[in-house]
């Protein structure tokens, strides 16, 4: 099967247009008229990653995070990054990216982590894309708690939940008694404002910079920073959704769960 055919059908689930103005989805490296057996699912393109794909014989990469965030200024190859891609067209694998227009998406990335924390009623806490019916897409949701806890207590779920060796609070009371809950996963502490003006108690997400921490105590806003790597629930949710897919059965198309942990971050 060629990959395109493959790339149009997640394409339906979510759309390039749901992504933020200039994000760099879609294909990174390679061809998306090759054919192709064998699919990794990833959160990152590292160079560990590439490794396994190509012990793995994998044709195409499909990674949540974008291989080029920034562009190569030149191809360099003992630059480690440079090597990597150096690898991946020596191998003739392609790489594909979703990245926002994921975390948009209907049951996508941030209904994923709210179902994961155990969010109930939720609802979009972004507005994004509207498409010909009049659907409003966006990212991040909010949404209430099974019953009240206090933000400590909350904040062990989180770390309970997501397997984590540590997280931040940002909180004046760790005793707060919270229900509801914004979540966005990745880097959305400059969206804390919007979880603030829907009524949020507490609000989850990652890569809080420092003055928007204090920013976020000045506003009364209580938040909860699980680190980036959370995202990784992407790998096994992609690929329970590429495994259920008619044309993925038809094609014997094997799926391929990434098993490098690519999260920079040790805690001590």
């Amino acid at each position: 099967m060629k990959i395109r055919t493959f790339i149009n059908e997640f394409e339906k689930f979510a759309p390039k247009e749901l992504a933020e103005p200039g994000d760099p989805i879609g294909l990174q490296i390679g061809d998306l008229n090759a054919e192709f057996s064998k699919v990794l699912v990833t959160l990152d393109v590292r160079p560990e990653v590439v490794t396994e794909a190509i012990e793995q014989h994998c044709d195409l990469i499909f990674a949540h995070h974008p291989a080029m965030f920034r562009s190569a200024h030149n191809l360099d190859l003992p630059v480690p990054q440079n090597k990597m891609y150096a690898e991946i067209l020596k191998h003739n694998i392609t790489v594909y990216a979703a990245h926002s227009n994921l975390d948009a998406a209907d049951n996508g990335m941030n209904d994923w982590l709210a179902e994961k924390i155990g969010l109930q009623h939720t609802e979009r806490l972004l507005d994004g894309y509207v498409d010909q019916n009049h659907h409003q897409f966006g990212m991040g949701r909010i949404g209430l708690l099974d019953q009240a806890m206090s933000v400590l207590t909350f904040a062990r779920l989180i770390k309970q939940r997501f397997e984590l060796q540590g997280l931040r609070i940002i909180t004046q009371d760790p005793q707060q008694e919270i229900s509801r809950v914004a979540v966005l996963g990745g880097d959305g502490g400059k969206y804390f404002k919007q979880a603030l003006k829907k009524g949020a108690d507490v609000y989850v997400t990652g890569d809080v910079y420092y003055h928007t921490g204090h920013d976020m105590l000045a506003a009364g806003l209580t938040a909860i920073d699980p680190g980036h790597n959370v995202e990784k629930i992407c790998i096994p949710k992609l690929a329970t959704l590429f495994r259920s897919w008619q044309l993925t059965t038809d094609n014997q198309i094997q799926v391929f769960e990434s098993q490098v942990d690519t999260n920079p971050f040790t805690f001590i």
